[in-house]
């Protein structure tokens, strides 16, 4: 009896309500919170705790692995044969592998010329090399101006060719798998691949050829990337301290301990014969140099990364540029685990352990569970259970583990180190996009394979400057496109400032736990976003 007075209680109370909008919605409230939203709240809490508790061994494994690299393993010269190459008095230089370098390009028209220089310049017999310009640009005046940069080197001498294509079926996978095709590219070993915007030193090949050379079950060797804008900006500077760690700590303990990790795309050399083993070039993701990677480990080849051999490149500046590129990187390794994960485990050429570290340690934790956690749990979750304080988040869970795993992440930019509170909140902001691009990844959904070439600015800023001074029409032209406000305005980001807003007001008036002043400075940093206020405003 108990029970049905109760079920006929609260519908009364409603009815004698229905013009207060206010107190329905607070005894609507009532009505389904204890069983169904805290429920599934506490559920929440306890998923997220278990994928934080997952990323925290994740990087504690990673930080004492690289510790233990550090002190005691051998570097790749010593783990590795290497000799370097010479030229004999006799052969000439006939004891040089004949190598590719392929330059994949789109609309690049403000860095086309700085990796076409440094190509051209690096220190390797002119006959044994060959420099493919792969053009896939739509502006016809950006392709003149390709073209012509090639046969200005070539005219000096420089065995460059410059090819394009009547389509871009496959983007950038199917630009590199065409040029393989060439009748001269097949008389080469070895390829190097550089992005439009990397500018590798003249030592570049003679440091890591020889590792191919003298080690047949090497496949690639891959540097650094070395970024010459990383002060431009705030932006610049974040971007600088997450790639440091990759670059830093997973490159190098892949290596080390698997000779595996994911190949970056770019500043990096390949033996020839490992690419058409493994099958080539594929376009069914956006990553199709981790794809290549992943298939070539899995026929048993081995790769070498080179923390030393260090190659110039540009950093995106303007925060559409970095949000394109992070919705690719996000997106393309959580859909190529979808399609991948089961070819990974019935794979018979690799120790267990290597299938385990590929599935769960560079898949699933670094590319699915890293980027849903820091949203999921920072942004939704933990700001829900302030208006809901039946639920609790254990303060371990809440501010120790976090801050561990984000010192751990920092160990790559010790420069960096005063901007880490505002990078916490900034990565917070962006994996919101990485987490909405992995599910579209894991889901195989309509932007799955949505390719956006990143767009980089060279030397525009200083181009910018110099018109401002001069009092150009480029300038002023210029300045009036930074008032085209609503261009920049992110709803999305906007949003969720508003509801952290409305999390923090509660909190400050009846929360026990001083969320608030969190809540209030990532309330803040989503504004920032949401206005588009963000790296390089042009």
């Amino acid at each position: 009896m108990a029970q049905d007075s109760q079920r006929i209680v609260i519908p009364e109370a409603l009815q004698l309500s229905r013009d207060d909008i206010g107190v329905q919605f607070a005894l609507m409230w009532e009505f389904i919170k204890a069983p169904l939203i805290v429920p599934l709240l506490q559920l929440g809490v306890v998923i997220c705790l278990i994928m934080s508790l997952m990323l925290f061994c994740e990087r504690v494994y990673m930080g004492i692995v690289i510790v233990l690299v550090k002190l005691f393993w051998k570097k790749p010269e010593e783990r590795y044969n290497w000799e370097a190459l010479e030229e004999d008095m006799e052969s000439g230089s006939s004891n040089f592998p004949a190598v590719l370098i392929q330059i994949p390009m789109f609309n690049e028209r403000e860095v086309y010329k700085l990796s076409i220089g440094a190509a051209s310049n690096l220190s390797w017999p002119a006959d044994r090399l060959v420099i493919q310009v792969l053009d896939d640009s739509t502006d016809p005046e950006i392709k003149q101006m390709v073209e012509l940069e090639c046969q200005r080197w070539a005219s000096k001498g420089v065995n460059i060719r410059y090819q394009i294509r009547e389509t871009r079926g496959g983007y950038k996978a199917g630009a590199l798998k065409e040029g393989l095709k060439r009748g001269y590219a097949k008389h080469c070993d070895y390829v190097a691949i550089f992005d439009a915007d990397f500018q590798p030193e003249p030592d570049y090949l003679r440091r890591a050829i020889p590792f191919l050379v003298n080690n047949p079950e090497i496949a690639l060797v891959q540097g650094r990337w070395r970024f010459v804008n990383s002060n431009e900006c705030l932006l610049t500077r974040m971007q600088e301290m997450s790639l440091d760690y990759h670059f830093t700590v997973e490159q190098e303990v892949g290596s080390a301990t698997h000779a595996f990790f994911g190949f970056n795309g770019t500043a990096g050399v390949w033996r020839i014969a490992a690419i058409d083993d493994a099958g080539g070039w594929k376009d069914r993701t956006t990553v199709e140099d981790m794809d290549l990677a992943v298939r070539a480990s899995l026929r048993g080849w081995k790769f070498v990364y080179l923390g030393d051999l260090q190659v110039k490149s540009e950093l995106p500046s303007t925060f559409k540029a970095f949000r394109f590129q992070q919705h690719r990187w996000s997106c393309g390794p959580a859909n190529l685990f979808r399609k991948m994960v089961m070819e990974i485990v019935r794979n018979q050429k690799v120790r267990f352990w290597k299938k385990v570290y590929v599935i769960y340690s560079f898949f699933f934790v670094r590319k699915i569970i890293a980027h849903m956690v820091t949203f999921i749990f920072y942004c939704v979750v933990l700001p829900l259970t302030i208006l809901v304080p039946e639920v609790q988040v254990p303060i371990w869970g809440a501010v120790y583990i976090p801050s561990i795993i984000t010192i751990l992440n920092s160990v790559g930019t010790p420069r960096s180190i005063h901007l880490l509170f505002y990078w916490i909140l900034f990565e917070n902001v962006m994996s919101l996009h990485r987490t909405k691009a992995t599910l579209i990844g894991l889901l195989g959904a309509g932007r799955a394979n949505e390719w956006v070439v990143t767009e980089k600015l060279g030397n525009t800023l200083q181009k910018v400057a110099d018109a401002a001074k001069n009092k150009t029409s480029a300038a002023k032209a210029i300045k009036r496109h930074r008032f085209k406000f609503a261009e920049r305005l992110n709803k999305t980001e906007l949003g969720f400032a508003l509801f952290l807003f409305v999390c923090g007001c509660y909190d400050y008036v009846h929360g026990k736990n001083n969320y608030f002043v969190y809540l209030f400075l990532q309330t803040i940093t989503f504004f920032i976003a949401g206005v588009g206020y963000i790296g390089t405003i042009i």
